[in-house]
């Protein structure tokens, strides 16, 4: 008879992600904080680390409560940054050495700590576990992400260096009067600054980043920026919707929201209105939004369209799609805050469609700002997600298909409120709709000429006040 052999299970590595983010920011104000894709800079690291498959704590050092606030709320924790390590010359070194002391002593020691930068705004969770690995798979002491780099770097000389005709400037990587071609040269790497991996122990002992055998985790480049000034963040904003899509999680489901907010010109419509001969104005909107609409109200998620305008068809649309309407609307985040109020849903949970720049404010009270394709660029750069689709051509029916699968066939409501119900509040409509109808409804030839062709929970450190 063969015994078998009892052998113990492989334990797991712990390993530690600290994302250093302080309160104060000279260049950008607030930076940790600043929205790129609708999301703020500390809770995309968060999320990121969070998905990573060697991770399994996450923690914000800061010295700021509203970055604690928004750490705890993406699933990470916070500790609190003494004042003598949280100013500006402090190294992120001594931020994860205390991050990692203050951690291990609730928690236990750790086999390795990660360093990840939330200014890195690209940075992904496979990026996050190709250093981790390196240390707790494959041995190594520390690594980094790097990314591959042909640039020619150049250096001006030393004060007093050109004189009496000397070098003004030489080569750091080359000889520059030797140029060969890009794959004759060697591959040269850039560090990214996103994501550093330190065995536990070595860190401690050594205080730094870098020591021992240290390995290069290679990563996109086009993915390689860090925010140091408004520009930065500028060019974070409007690459935001072409790397963000293709992300898991990019785009929103059921399970993510609690209801849906509409702007009306520009993400119903083509923002163009045409005018008749008798100064009668038309618009045009797409058949696909009110089936979209449909699903949605059918799924149960409350709705509302809100529009600065105050104008008949914006009534009249809401009245044929069977939804509230706020028009006529100055500070729409204001209406919009006290809408969310009124029925009792969290700002974070909601979508708010939008296309202009006075969306913004409500893009940032919600935690899905959506701009539909051919917003205004800053729209889009502070949106979520972008649609495929522009207003008018069905972006809002694309919406739906997002949160209820392409067949509209989400969960089943738990009641449906009738036409006419009192709860759907939509005010009377003034004047007679006809005033500026709906081309949905308008003759075939109207139509025709307004359309050119794992889970964790948080253990709380000391609480920021």
């Amino acid at each position: 008879m063969i015994q078998q052999e009892d052998r113990k299970p492989t334990p797991v590595p712990r390993v530690l992600a600290v994302i250093p983010a302080r309160g104060g920011s000279k260049g950008v104000p607030a930076k940790n904080l600043a929205p790129v894709g609708g999301v703020p800079l500390v809770t995309r690291a968060v999320r990121e680390c969070l998905a990573a498959r060697l991770v399994t704590d996450v923690v914000v050092s800061t010295d700021d409560a509203a970055i604690a606030a928004a750490a705890r709320e993406a699933g990470g924790e916070a500790v609190r940054r003494p004042a003598d390590i949280a100013g500006d010359l402090a190294t992120s070194e001594a931020a994860v050495l205390h991050a990692l002391d203050s951690h291990e002593s609730l928690h236990g020691p750790f086999d390795a700590v990660l360093l990840v930068q939330c200014t890195s705004p690209f940075l992904v969770r496979e990026d996050i576990d190709g250093v981790a690995a390196a240390v707790v798979e494959d041995g190594a002491d520390t690594a980094l992400t790097v990314a591959p780099f042909h640039g020619f770097v150049w250096r001006d000389a030393e004060d007093g260096a050109g004189a009496d005709g000397g070098e003004l400037s030489r080569g750091v990587n080359h000889d520059k009067a030797y140029r060969p071609r890009r794959q004759d040269r060697p591959q040269d790497l850039l560090e990214t600054g996103a994501a550093y991996a330190m065995d536990a122990a070595g860190f401690r002992k050594h205080q730094h980043r870098f020591f021992g055998r240290t390995e290069l985790v290679r990563t996109d480049p086009a993915r390689v920026l860090e925010i140091d000034d408004p520009h930065d963040l500028s060019r974070a904003r409007a690459l935001a919707p072409l790397f963000d899509s293709v992300r898991p999680g990019a785009l929103p489901t059921r399970a993510d929201i609690d209801a849906v907010v509409l702007d009306f010109d520009g993400t119903q419509t083509d923002d163009r209105v045409l005018i008749d001969s008798d100064g009668r104005e038309l618009v045009a909107v797409h058949r696909g939004d009110g089936l979209g609409v449909a699903a949605l109200r059918k799924a149960g998620l409350p709705l509302l369209i809100l529009s600065t305008e105050r104008n008949p068809v914006v009534a009249a649309r809401a009245h044929k799609l069977r939804i509230p309407v706020l028009h006529g609307i100055d500070r729409k985040d204001e209406a919009l805050k006290q809408w969310c109020e009124e029925q009792g849903i969290a700002p974070e949970r909601v979508l708010y469609v939008g296309n202009d720049v006075n969306d913004l404010p409500c893009f940032g009270l919600v935690g899905w700002p959506v701009a539909v394709a051919g917003a205004h660029d800053v729209v889009r750069g502070a949106a979520r997600a972008v649609t495929s689709r522009p207003g008018g051509e069905g972006a809002i029916r694309e919406i739906a298909s997002w949160i209820l699968g392409p067949s509209l066939e989400g969960p089943a409501p738990e009641a449906a409120p009738p036409l006419g119900d009192p709860s759907l509040k939509t005010p009377p409509l003034e004047g007679s709709p006809r005033e500026r109808p709906s081309l949905e409804d308008a003759p075939p030839q109207d139509r025709r000429s307004a359309h050119p062709t794992r889970t964790r929970t948080p253990v709380p450190h000391e609480q920021l006040s």
